[in-house]
């Protein structure tokens, strides 16, 4: 029998959560991402958002890997997360843009 280790996923500090959720202007918040995240992580969420947010609007996988010029597996992962994941995206996504 072979057996596979479980990888636990890493949970998000409480106090970053509550620092995150306190914040109430988007420069703020884009200012404690940019402190927090290297720019190779900044990339890598941004593009995950946009991936969702095709998805979610009714794009197959492969119409946002051409947009947005990424392999179908990073679309993939996206899509793996928009329909598996904790339902963070969906909230996010359902919710009203500020009006700047």
């Amino acid at each position: 029998m072979v057996t596979t280790a479980t990888r636990s996923i890493p949970r998000l500090p409480d106090d970053l959560v509550g620092a995150l959720a306190d914040l109430t202007e988007p420069a703020a918040v884009a200012a404690l991402l940019e402190d927090l995240l290297t720019p190779g992580e900044i990339e890598a969420v941004g593009e995950r958002w946009q991936i969702v947010k095709r998805l979610r609007a009714g794009a197959t996988q492969r119409e946002v890997a051409a947009e947005l010029g990424v392999s179908v597996t990073t679309v993939s992962r996206g899509a793996r997360q928009l329909k598996y994941g904790t339902g963070g995206f969906e909230v996010a996504l359902a919710r009203k843009p500020r009006r700047r």
